[in-house]
């Protein structure tokens, strides 16, 4: 017997269905920034000189993953101008998602765990070597990426290198540069250290290495996000990091073990993700916003009056207020939002934890937020068919 629906039904039936993404940034081997995940597609804003004007590019195309991780990065290998992604598929998150930006196409190579846990994780690419390393429940492990910028048929292998000699309850920062991976916020260490674990000899340096500003003053003992910056030949000089809070952004160079400052981000989000090139970091914030501060190596006073801007490209074509990053990550020991090394700021180290968020079942349509109709309106006609039934 055909029942009149309540008003209680209808509202449910009516309610907008949220979808979460998990967006990143990254650039491509000719330094033009690509936002991928964001209102469900992935843009190519070009280079720094077309960032403050006109509207992305749409580059979205089949093979991609969903981007519904908990909190996806995204890390460039140079030689190879590819773009791997790790946890852009909640549903596969051992996946190694592989973007050829020469080609523009997509392809997945399947990765064997063993011990590594992928809910839980930071990790590096590193420049020349083209390996991933990672620190997982205190474990150091590489993943070896080859030459790949197309999946192959065999899987890849983490592989367990040691034990770190840090306590359990460390929440790494993890940076990239000259192919040493520079440990900050280690316990017990002064502001303005870090720990060095050498990539080609393999083994953690015995001490620790100081990077002090000209004025005395030190980068803080604090958790935050990094982001290496590239050069035009050769391995990564210098990394940006971004302590939590965003009160300023520091530069330290480890070929001459100094430190720099450039303003703080504009929008102060412990959750953002940095990306840099030769001459820009970028940040993606927890609402999909994206902007940049320019950057000069080795001219203090050029970058003391560098300040961020918007990329309005990318603002053009998906707005912040219809994006809107994985709603699990935060600092600590939840995800965080930057990858470093050869990548993205592409993350220092990737914090990744492994809860789940709703998604679309079409990953080339999911959008962070995005609602299919206009509840008011699904509303207001489901209320004139109850009136008419009655």
């Amino acid at each position: 017997m055909f029942k009149v629906p309540t008003l209680v039904s209808l509202f449910l039936l009516a309610a907008p269905k949220a979808v979460f993404s998990s967006p990143c940034v990254a650039f491509d081997a000719d330094f033009n920034l690509l936002a991928f995940g964001l209102d469900g597609k992935d843009w190519s804003a070009g280079q720094q000189d077309s960032w403050t004007s006109g509207s992305a590019t749409d580059i979205t195309t089949s093979g991609r993953p969903p981007f519904d991780g908990e909190n996806t990065t995204c890390y460039l290998a140079q030689f190879f101008n590819a773009i791997y992604f790790m946890n852009a598929d909640k549903a596969n998150p051992s996946d190694v998602h592989i973007y050829d930006a020469g080609a523009k196409a997509w392809s997945t190579q399947k990765v064997t765990t063993g011990n590594f846990d992928t809910s839980s994780f930071n990790t590096i690419l590193d420049h020349d070597t083209n390996v991933f390393y990672a620190l997982s429940h205190n474990e150091l492990y590489f993943l070896n990426m080859g030459e790949l910028k197309t999946a192959n048929s065999t899987a890849l292998e983490w592989e367990d290198v040691e034990k770190s000699p840090y306590p359990d309850n460390y929440d790494p920062v993890m940076a990239l540069a000259q192919n040493h991976i520079h440990f900050l916020n280690v316990p017990d260490l002064p502001a303005g250290t870090a720990d060095i674990f050498v990539i080609h000899y393999s083994f953690f340096q015995p001490q620790s290495q100081t990077y002090t500003a000209a004025d005395g003053s030190t980068f803080p003992a604090t958790h935050g996000q990094t982001a290496s910056f590239f050069q035009a030949e050769g391995v990564q000089q210098e990394f940006a990091f971004i302590p939590d809070d965003g009160s300023m952004t520091y530069v330290i160079n480890v070929e001459n073990n100094s430190t720099h400052t450039l303003a703080g981000p504009t929008t102060k989000d412990a959750k953002a993700q940095y990306a840099a090139s030769i001459t820009a970091l970028v940040q993606l914030d927890s609402t999909g916003a994206v902007s940049f501060i320019p950057y000069k190596q080795g001219d203090d006073a050029t970058n003391a009056k560098a300040a961020w801007a918007k990329v309005a490209a990318i603002a053009s074509a998906a707005p912040p207020s219809s994006t809107s990053s994985a709603t699990g990550g935060s600092s600590g020991s939840s995800a965080s939002g930057n990858a470093t090394g050869s990548g993205s700021g592409v993350p220092s180290g990737t914090r990744q934890t492994g809860a789940a968020n709703p998604t679309s079942t079409d990953g080339s349509t999911n959008g962070a937020m995005t609602n299919a109709v206009s509840f008011g309106a699904l509303a207001g006609a489901l209320l004139a068919l109850v009136a008419a039934l009655q």
